[in-house]
């Protein structure tokens, strides 16, 4: 299953919901989240720095990072971003085969 990269901020209202909620709240809300969509939450972790949140999540794929992506961002309390993640596996794949690209100029 496609394992997808999810970073973002909470708004101030999404920080005091945090504070209700306490961070195992929060946790227990996406892992229910990523099950009813066919998937499982990896990890959950909180940052200090430019991100105040960092998850790993396996989805069926694309469609389902932006239904919970789209979900949380419309709620106005998080803003988040999501990046595909490949395996070394897939990555090995990937460099293997052949691509028609000419550079600029070249």
């Amino acid at each position: 299953m496609p394992k997808f990269l999810i970073k973002g901020n909470y708004t101030a209202e999404g920080l005091q919901g945090l504070r209700k909620d306490k961070a195992s709240g929060r946790e227990k809300a996406v892992a229910t989240a990523c099950a009813a969509l066919g998937g499982k939450l990896e990890t959950f972790y909180y940052a200090l720095g430019d991100d105040d949140l960092f998850v790993t999540v396996d989805l069926p794929s694309h469609v389902e990072v932006a239904s919970i992506c789209v979900a949380v961002g419309a709620s106005g309390m998080f803003r988040t971003c999501s990046v595909p993640l490949l395996t070394v596996a897939e990555m090995d794949k990937a460099l293997s085969e052949g691509t028609n690209y000419r550079p600029p100029g070249g």
